[in-house]
């Protein structure tokens, strides 16, 4: 079995963590966990207890530039990190690479099987909120219990696995210097926009708003619409087309990057991915 970690970088976003914590704290370990907080105003949640914690000097900039300067440091992290474990997984706090329960094995498991030269990605699914059927989010049940609809989205299907020291891109959407590699079974769900109240209340955030986050937090409300007003696909087909879509084409500014032709394809989760997260 390979030795693996994951790491992450938050800022005010203890919801999200809470989540990542719980989830690969029971798949990889929380010894194997490393969590670095943007900003010594921050405080360490007592729930982080056995995870590798640092608090470190926030980093300055707008969206875009403060986006380079966390990667380039968490890079640097990666590239150490090395000199203990087999692969390391970078991800956003309100993310959760999830391996298809149909396959019954656990994450570690999966990953330890896949021969991985630079890096591995699962399939983007941008988790929505159908506000016509399901309400707001509760914190004490499995996110995919109350929000059964996503749109499978290349912006999410990341290089979020490196086998090797290498550079990420902003946001962990591609490896500089090498193409990406999506794997069958392994999915990528991102839950930072699946509620419309959490995103009014992150327009309210003083913060935020002076580091320029209005425009993006407007334009990623986009996926709700979609998932309240689209008719929601099959899973299985949708995903296999998917998969070859984003591994053919490619953006012309991004030959590294997947892309999905513009398409909108919104899914229906299916029961299996419930309990999971």
């Amino acid at each position: 079995m390979k030795r693996i970690c994951a790491l992450t970088m938050v800022r005010n976003d203890e919801f999200y963590l809470r989540k990542w914590v719980e989830y690969y704290g029971r798949e990889l370990g929380r010894e194997n966990l490393y969590v670095y907080f943007d900003g010594t105003d921050q405080s360490v949640p007592s729930w982080c207890e056995g995870v590798n914690v640092t608090v470190c000097e926030k980093v300055v900039g707008k969206v875009a530039r403060a986006d380079k300067g966390r990667i380039e440091f968490l890079s640097g992290v990666a590239a150490g990190l090395f000199e203990k474990y087999d692969l390391v997984i970078g991800t956003d706090a309100d993310e959760i690479l999830v391996v298809d329960p149909a396959l019954g094995v656990s994450l570690r498991e999966f990953l330890s099987r896949q021969p991985i030269s630079s890096s591995l990605s699962g399939l983007g699914v941008d988790v929505g909120q159908n506000t016509r059927l399901e309400g707001p989010i509760r914190e004490d049940a499995p996110f995919l219990s109350q929000r059964h609809y996503g749109r499978l989205s290349s912006r999410y299907t990341k290089a979020n696995v490196l086998a090797r020291p290498l550079r990420w891109g902003s946001g962990f959407h591609r490896v500089k210097g090498h193409n990406f590699h999506i794997t069958k079974g392994l999915y990528l769900f991102h839950f930072g926009y699946f509620d419309l109240g959490r995103i009014e209340a992150r327009f309210a955030d003083p913060s935020r708003r002076a580091d320029g986050w209005t425009k993006h937090l407007a334009k990623r409300s986009k996926t709700i619409r979609l998932c309240s007003s689209r008719k929601a696909h099959k899973w299985e087909c949708s995903v296999r087309l998917a998969r070859w879509v984003q591994t053919l084409f490619r953006p012309p500014y991004a030959l590294n990057k997947p892309s999905m032709l513009e398409q909108v394809v919104i899914v229906e989760i299916p029961e299996r991915f419930h309990n999971i997260v």
